[in-house]
């Protein structure tokens, strides 16, 4: 008689991983199956011959648990602004809340320690950006769950031991992502080391509505998201109830606690006092229509029968250093402030009474804590097109791409429809979450609290251990 016997199924992902890496993985201890309170199986004699095995081979041995300041890693790309902002702003929440408690590391791993195309996310981005058609088919073509898993457990294989290397340099007893690429690699370096059950491993998305879908991983402990609408994506993806927390956007603290009064700030920032005032921005790169909408600005908020201006202009042209040179050689009819990359945005904000900006999510997370009313006049195909119906149908702003039409806006806000704008204003108060930063790290140092009950859980970052030289 023959016995047939069947290999258990490997996932799409493993299977992958084996094939880009053309090694056999090791095959597991028993005692590398943790139970849910962190005791590990089979025998301690053997536990413990093992441990000092690793712990001869590595000397990166970390205890969880033990008195000691935890390490915090905090996993971002600087493709766009909004995910070092966030990064930043957790950073120094965890200061304020817990001082010397923890200790926190903001870093992009793939950059330092991985190859192409991970080292150069940055300026692949920007590309696709100055060519939006191209970044949107990138967005939607990569949707699909199928086509990413392929594509990072590849990258996966190729750059583990780098990657691996910059996990253990920091030695993290918490792992934060602020970006959707930084999730598949460290969860899965994590799981062969068996170290799922040791190291808290976090998403924070920083996307409002819509958001890509490598977002959303089931392996990790904790998924933020920034709204209800995220949260839904969140469990159609496949993540439980008990993994998601919907907090809103994380903003730096500075900003979120900032006493302000518009009076003492227009005078601190050299504008006018007395006229009602409208900030126009076009995100950190400067895109969008900025200078045709501040020339239409200048002319619309300028009342030629009484030859008097009936508001002022703040400009911020980010790192736009051609759009900033170009609008400060205009000879403005009303007062106008043009400024560059500025790292104060909450005195600016606090000093005007609505925004024209893209919809980028942190500058309307901004924008809905000062309560200012909100005109979107562009957006990112792809991850900012949910930004717009999010702010609109909340009562908070309004949509034009027309430049004519958002300066007459302003201008009627600025003159009959005053009453419009308060109603926006208090709108946008409602909508904001000034508290998303703080509750967001209250929410981790509680989950490590419950883990360190659990007992000290010690480990080490060995690669090796899997794909032996």
């Amino acid at each position: 008689m023959v016995v047939a016997v069947v290999a258990p199924r490997r996932s799409l992902r493993e299977a992958v991983l084996l094939a880009y890496s053309g090694r056999q993985p090791r095959r597991w201890p028993r005692w590398c199956s943790r139970t849910a309170g962190g005791a590990a199986e089979g025998s301690v004699d053997g536990l413990e011959e093992l441990l000092e095995e690793d712990e001869e081979s590595t000397g990166e041995m970390v205890q969880i648990g033990a008195d000691r300041p935890k390490n915090v890693l905090i996993l971002m790309s600087d493709t766009g602004g909004g995910h070092r902002a966030s990064a930043e702003a957790i950073s120094d929440a965890f200061r304020l809340e817990f001082g010397d408690e923890y200790r926190v590391f903001v870093k992009d791993l793939c950059k330092e320690h991985a190859g192409w195309p991970l080292n150069d996310m940055e300026r692949s981005y920007k590309f696709m950006l100055r060519h939006s058609q191209l970044w949107k088919v990138a967005f939607h073509g990569t949707s699909p769950r199928w086509i990413h898993s392929v594509y990072l457990a590849g990258l996966a294989a190729f750059y583990a031991k780098e990657v691996e290397s910059g996990l253990r340099k920091y030695k993290p007893d918490i792992i934060i992502s602020v970006h959707p690429l930084m999730q598949h690699i460290p969860l899965w370096l994590l799981k062969r080391q068996c170290l799922q059950k040791g190291v808290l491993f976090l998403t924070v998305i920083t996307d409002l509505n819509t958001c890509h879908r490598t977002w959303f991983h089931t392996g990790v402990t904790r998924c933020y998201c920034a709204s209800k609408e995220v949260a839904d994506r969140a469990l159609l993806d496949g993540l439980k109830p008990s993994q998601i927390r919907v907090f809103g956007l994380p903003i730096r603290p500075s900003f979120c606690r900032a006493v302000l009064n518009k009076d003492d700030l227009r005078r601190e920032l050299e504008m006018d006092p007395y006229l009602p005032a409208v900030l126009l921005m076009g995100g950190g790169e400067g895109m969008g229509p900025v200078k045709e909408t501040a020339e239409t600005l200048g002319n619309a908020l300028y009342d030629r029968v009484l030859e008097k201006p009936i508001g002022q202009v703040v400009v911020i042209c980010g790192r736009n250093k051609m759009l900033h040179s170009s609008l400060q050689s205009i000879q403005w009819k009303v007062p106008v402030k043009v400024g560059g990359f500025v790292t104060q945005m909450e005195k600016w904000m606090g000093a005007c009474d609505c925004i024209i900006t893209k919809a980028g999510p942190g500058t309307i997370a901004e924008a809905l804590i000062r309560g200012l009313p909100i005109i979107l006049n562009d957006f990112i195909p792809g991850q900012e097109v949910g930004n717009v119906p999010y702010v609109v149908e909340n009562g908070a702003g309004v949509f034009s791409r027309s430049p004519e039409e958002a300066a007459n806006l302003v201008a009627r806000w600025f003159g009959p429809e005053r009453e419009e704008l308060k109603i926006l204003s208090q709108n946008a108060l409602r909508l904001s979450q000034p508290n998303a930063v703080f509750n967001i790290v209250r929410d981790i140092h509680e989950l490590l609290r419950q883990r360190s009950t659990w007992g000290p859980i010690t480990y080490s970052l060995n690669l090796s251990n899997f794909f032996p030289i």
